[in-house]
């Protein structure tokens, strides 16, 4: 993240026993880098910009970056205006959508979640376009998100105070206008909860949060296991299959 009132983020990318540690976005390239998610089929790397109010994408060694949605209105970075900080993305590849989160101010209610293409024609400029579309609102504060795919679902985690706060919530990805169902709260008791990965295949989530706990449930919010404790402030969190022997 950098310092949030200094142009100063950066992106880096490390081998999985953390060596090779390469600086891939320079510092200021971005204000504050928030959740990570990977294209692999188009080989570029997405993030949202949170006090740089954007929603942005490069290359994979950090080359072409470009800002896809800026939510900024004209207001000079870094912006003061919490409801214009984008921090969690998912992609749909297939789909060609990306989905991200507007915090809003701490326990405010005003907390978004949207999507866009992840294409635009020439006629479109990050800060004006046309094919936004505003899949919930009136959020305590949602942070970082999760897809699923197959079932068409949302999964997100929210700070802010209960009942709705501190929470992992879940919602379907293609909810009608107008009628919107209310988000099914799946975790609940977490203390700023930010970090989310899914595991669809094993059936289960992973979750992280600023008191340092990494916990453990089914995709229905059972099964609540705490596998971690006390580790620092943990934020953001993946969940990787990887082959024998690494």
């Amino acid at each position: 993240m950098g310092n949030p009132s200094v142009n100063d983020g950066s992106i880096n990318r490390a081998n999985l026993d953390g060596s090779n540690i390469t600086n891939i976005v320079r510092p200021g390239g971005t204000f504050t880098p928030k959740q990570l998610q990977l294209d692999e089929k188009n080989r570029k790397l997405y993030w949202s910009d949170r006090e740089g109010m954007r929603v942005m994408r490069a290359n994979l060694d950090g080359s072409n970056i470009e800002t896809l949605v800026d939510t900024s209105s004209g207001e000079e970075r870094p912006g003061r205006d919490a409801k214009k900080w984008c921090v969690g993305i998912a992609l749909d590849v297939e789909g060609g959508k990306v989905y991200w989160t507007q915090k809003g101010p701490e326990n405010a209610g005003q907390g978004r979640i949207f999507r866009a293409n992840t294409e635009t024609s020439n006629d479109q400029t990050p800060a004006n376009r046309n094919d936004i579309e505003l899949l919930y609102d009136g959020l305590t504060e949602p942070i970082d998100l999760e897809l699923d795919l197959v079932k068409r679902t949302i999964y997100w985690t929210d700070r802010g105070d209960p009942p709705r706060g501190n929470t992992v919530n879940r919602a379907p990805m293609d909810p009608k206008p107008g009628n919107r169902p209310e988000p099914e709260i799946l975790f609940t008791h977490l203390m700023e909860g930010i970090g989310l990965a899914l595991d669809l295949k094993g059936k289960r989530m992973f979750i992280t949060d600023l008191a340092g706990s990494l916990y453990c449930a089914t995709l229905d919010g059972s099964n609540k296991k705490k596998l971690l404790v006390g580790e620092g402030n943990l934020t953001g969190i993946a969940y990787a299959e990887l082959p024998a022997g690494h």
